[in-house]
């Protein structure tokens, strides 16, 4: 067996152990596992399908748990567990609006890239915090943490966790709460601070030289690329095993005489905490009266990085900055200016306070700046509740106070602002509903899966702007790392940008159920383009040059054929443009790895080379062969954006488009007849070897990276047949790895080459395999929506195979029934001009039109037997994203076993 054929299996077999060790964590037994065929699936009928789900008893039930409609099956904890970096999901258990600024989650551990502030297998709770971090693999910007206490302030993170039970949590998507032991002591043993890691892996998101790449070739490992066996902060992922009585104590008991109940909900740019200090002793216990005052301290800034922070006791306030931005080291703009601020109001009033700096406490100071800082405030000894509402901005104090008092003014109940959030995701999420589902053990209700990813999916990108008035629609301010300056517009401005994740699925989900915001999404990434003079790959904050290709030509491809046309397209063609024939600065002097810092705006790393030679070599750039083929799909996403420019000069347009699709075809020059794979190529055109150039895959995943040519790519193969059979050994033998992105399309060429049976089964095991309903129920990274993206779209029954264009290759629904009222701007028949503008008040013809995928039977029949959109038979396994949203019935007939339909392919 050659090291080729053996490397997938050994990887698949510890990710295997993997698994097994994360659901055994997260509560599933391995019968829950078991691989479920249609003889032994069980399913809810439509009259049966919506249970509630069981209250905690041990949490008081407030009011705002009643009427949450399709809420209660969100399980924000879902990918929040993980036995490493690369198995966690990367998610954490957040409040805050649809695509909202700032998330607030319970701190368990200090973040930083590749680790996030909260893990389920955690006992500790350290603080609450305010967090910018979009995805595990990125870094921290401008965060503050609040921490409730009780008596002696604890500040330095190791001593400061209040310990927790699980029954004594619950996580929605619109309140957090959850109880605290405030006698228990603070966890030891178990450092898990970003100063232990040494600021992680990868201080500043700097990586050094793989060895590989030195010699020549590829090298890029984004995630197995941490040794956990010497960093104690990581090291403490592998060491948890929960005990019964952590999973079942409740606190408040005589042996637990203090407890903090906390909630906490949010809205774009503001966290509400709510505090009850609950004690069992007296109010004349001696006890209580000598150290029973509570406090809340709040972290400005950790180790190494500066801030300040202000005590004022006649307004009740905390207020302060940092300058912690921890991708620092990465892409061309060092953004110098960055500050995250708040202002923290109180209600209540202070009876001490001070600064602190690590474990120094400087009683009565008011004000302080450095690092490592804090600031803490007390209260009587008869307090029994507090709520703090924390503004938080990255434009100034006085921003973040004024998002404080426009976005949660005084006077507003902490129970109307909870309300106000379960109405922004019900407005979102309660448009779909779901009948006829497979009735398994509640780790895998497959509707709580759906409504969770949708969303995850539905908090990305975010709007960094803020609001200068309440008018809706009105002014607008946002920091911008660019330009490193502050900027006011009458729109948003969207950061976080993983855009070789999300181009594939993601973007594709936000034409549907979020198309108000596709346009301002589009002018930002414009907007980006006139400040550097690049379009972004992976912007966080601001550029980071992380991944490869520039597949932000797909996002504009995408939102084109789906007629979005509120942006400056001529614009959008000369960024694209730029893109595929200007090179990055020192294209042939750099290596462009993974992690490079201080680089240019690495855009299309190779571009000198592909252009004259139809690839990047591999001796040259590092990830050349995964670079060649992105880059032809980029080439033709681009000719789509050049086809809808211009149109007062078609004639040089066609050329444009025609020279790109020409192009558009080099991921020939990688194909190896005698291997039947993709491989690498060096300058001098000999062949650099299976291994050698891939972006996180291998020559299995990447010999199918052909989206946007699937009869191309069957030809070269030598016919549909042959393609079959290399798709039949990738699966088979165990070469498929879900976790990561470049396999998402890969089920789906079944379909698309004339074998719709083979993909319809596929599908389902895939999603049984990789998505469950518990904190361990994403395989792999989230990734800003995408992993999520690929369930929520195979369970409609298509996906977006080859995500520059308006088309879905039909796979199979997993529910018998589905109900989406499609909101504003998803069908922009006026061209898009005003369509899917979250600023606009027009294009509303389409506003709750109602599409009902019917498919009866679903959960027991896998195959597809016939498809008609409004009684019209569909015989190709395609469909369009207008007939989707058009039609008002798509109705799928099932089967028991294979059919015929759908073998002509697409």
């Amino acid at each position: 067996m050659s090291l080729r054929n053996m490397y997938p299996l050994i990887s698949y077999f510890v990710s295997v152990l993997l698994l097994l060790s994360s659901v055994s964590a997260a509560g599933l037994s391995q019968t829950d596992l078991k691989h479920h065929t249609p003889s032994d699936a069980r399913y809810v009928s439509l009259e049966g399908s919506y249970n509630s789900k069981v209250e905690k008893k041990s949490l008081v039930v407030s009011s705002y748990h009643s009427d949450v409609g399709v809420l209660q099956y969100v399980n924000p904890r879902i990918g929040t567990y993980g036995s490493s970096p690369d198995s966690n999901g990367g998610m954490i258990p957040s409040v805050s609006p649809p695509f909202g600024m700032t998330r607030w989650t319970p701190q368990t551990r200090e973040n930083y890239i590749s680790q996030c502030p909260y893990h389920d297998a955690d006992l500790y709770i350290h603080g609450f915090q305010a967090t910018h971090q979009p995805a595990i693999w990125m870094g921290e910007s401008g965060q503050v943490v609040l921490s409730p206490g009780w008596g002696e302030v604890n500040p330095l993170f190791d001593q400061r966790g209040l310990k927790f039970s699980k029954n004594n949590e619950k996580s929605t998507a619109y309140v957090y709460e959850v109880i605290l032991d405030a006698d228990s002591v603070a966890e030891q043993g178990r450092n898990l601070t970003e100063e232990a890691a040494g600021g992680g892996p990868v201080p500043g998101g700097a990586g050094e030289v793989p060895d590989i790449v030195k010699e020549g070739a590829n090298g890029r490992v984004r995630r197995a690329m941490v040794d956990t066996s010497g960093t104690d902060g990581l090291q403490g992922l592998m060491e948890y095993q929960s005990t019964e009585d952590d999973a079942t104590v409740d606190y408040g008991t005589p042996s637990r005489p203090r407890t903090i109940q906390v909630a906490q909900t949010a809205t774009s740019h503001v966290g509400c905490l709510r505090f009850d200090f609950n004690s069992s002793l007296s109010s004349t216990d001696e006890a209580r009266t000598s150290i029973d005052q509570p406090y809340v301290f709040i972290q400005a800034t950790r180790q190494n990085w500066t801030g300040h922070v202000e005590i004022s006791p006649s307004t009740r306030e905390i207020s302060g900055s940092n300058s912690q931005r921890q991708d620092y080291a990465l892409g061309p703009s060092r953004a110098p200016s960055f500050r995250g601020y708040f202002v923290s109001r109180f209600s209540k009033p202070f009876t001490t306070y001070g600064i602190t700096y690590g474990g120094i406490f400087q009683p009565n100071l008011s004000s302080g700046s450095g690092t490592n800082l804090g600031a803490y405030v007390k209260f009587a000894s008869s307090t029994d509740r507090v709520e703090v509402r924390t503004g938080v901005s990255f434009v100034s104090v006085e921003q973040a106070r004024r998002n404080l008092d426009i976005e949660i003014p005084d006077g507003t109940s902490f129970e109307t602002t909870v309300e106000e959030l379960k109405d922004a995701w019900l407005e979102k999420l309660g448009r779909v509903t779901i009948g006829g589902v497979n009735q398994t053990s509640e780790a895998y209700d497959p509707r709580t899966i759906w409504y969770t990813g949708l969303f995850h999916a539905l908090q990305y990108p975010s709007d960094f702007s803020e609001p200068i008035t309440s008018k809706v629609g009105g002014l607008r301010t946002f920091y911008s790392g660019y330009t490193d300056s502050v900027h006011e517009k009458n729109d948003s401005y969207y950061q976080s940008w993983s855009i070789w994740d999300t181009y594939r699925a993601e973007h594709s989900l936000l034409t549907l159920f979020a198309p108000e915001r596709v346009n301002g999404l589009l002018r930002s990434l414009l907007q980006i383009f006139d400040w550097s003079g690049r379009l972004p790959m992976w912007a966080n904050v601001v550029e980071t040059n992380i991944m490869i290709g520039t597949h932000v030509d797909a996002v504009i491809a995408n939102a084109l054929t789906r007629g979005f046309r509120g942006f400056d397209i001529d614009k959008a063609w000369e960024a694209v443009k730029k893109n595929a024939f200007q090179p990055p600065e020192q294209d042939e002097n750099l290596l462009y790895f993974d992690r490079e810092p201080y680089t240019p705006d690495e855009v299309r790393a190779g571009l000198t080379m592909y252009m004259s030679k139809g690839y990047v070599p591999n001796d040259m750039w590092a990830e050349s062969a995964s670079r060649t083929l992105d880059y032809a799909f980029d080439d033709y996403a681009a000719s789509i954006v050049a086809s809808h420019a211009n149109n007062n000069n078609n004639s040089s347009q066609s050329t444009w488009a025609s020279q790109l699709l020409a192009r558009s075809t080099n991921y020939r020059t990688l194909y190896n007849p005698n291997t039947t794979f993709m491989e690498a190529l060096n300058a001098n055109g000999t062949r650099a070897g299976s291994l050698q150039g891939w972006t996180e895959g291998d020559d299995w995943v990447y010999t199918f990276d052909v989206m946007h040519d699937i009869p191309g790519l069957a030809t070269l193969l030598g016919g549909r047949a042959h393609l079959k059979a290399k798709l039949d050994a990738h699966f088979d033998g165990g070469h498929n790895d879900h976790t990561n992105e470049p396999s998402h399309h890969v089920p789906y060429l079944y379909a698309a080459i004339g074998y719709p049976a083979s993909t319809q089964n596929l599908t389902r095991t895939i999603a049984f395999e990789n998505y469950n309903a518990t904190a361990a129920g994403l395989s792999g990274n989230e990734d800003l929506g995408q992993m999520s993206a690929w369930y929520v779209f195979s369970a409609m029954g298509f996906y977006p195979v080859n995500p520059a264009t308006d088309e879905y290759v039909v796979g199979a629904p997993f529910f018998e029934e589905m109900r989406i009222r499609w909101p504003a701007g998803v069908l922009a028949d006026d061209g898009g001009r005003t369509g899917g503008d979250a600023r606009s008040d027009n294009d509303n013809s389409t506003a709750d039109h109602e599409t009902v995928i019917s498919a009866p039977g679903a959960p027991t029949k896998p195959y597809v037997k016939s498809l008609r959109v409004d009684g019209v038979a569909v015989t190709n396994p395609v469909l369009h994203h207008g007939e989707i949203i058009r039609a008002g019935t798509i109705m799928f007939e099932m089967a028991d076993g294979p059919q015929e339909w759908g073998s002509e392919g697409i």
